[in-house]
């Protein structure tokens, strides 16, 4: 069983910058796809950045520019660095991961089997 748990989250102006992690345990010999998704009180929750398996990168367009994933194999984390903060980011941040049998299969609106407890980020204006 795959657990994740997020920190770093909190409370910050707008123009701030906060970075998130995820520490990772429970991993089989699978591929996982990551992810952070959001979600504030009365939206869906969704993906702001993902990571492939292979590395690469890919960002939701109201985060492009400002928010950078990225994952340490050897610690088993996972990070979400913030900067350029807005009000609108303010939500509660989950950390994800869904196997995969190869690169290429991470997409937004893909389901992730795993997901942590979530750790809040508030953005004052």
């Amino acid at each position: 069983q795959v657990r994740l748990v997020e920190s770093g989250g909190g409370s910050v102006q707008a123009g701030g910058s906060l970075r998130l992690s995820c520490a990772v345990s429970g991993y089989t010999d699978r591929s996982y796809c990551m992810a952070w998704l959001r979600q504030a009180p009365g939206d869906n929750r969704g993906a702001v950045a993902i990571i492939d398996i292979d590395g690469r990168a890919s960002y939701a367009d109201s985060v492009k520019g400002r928010f950078t994933i990225s994952k340490d194999n050897a610690k088993n984390t996972l990070y979400l660095q913030m900067n350029s903060l807005k009000p609108d980011d303010t939500s509660m941040y989950y950390c994800a991961a869904d196997p995969v049998p190869g690169a290429g299969y991470c997409r937004f609106g893909r389901f992730y089997n795993y997901q942590g407890q979530g750790t809040q980020v508030t953005v004052s204006s």
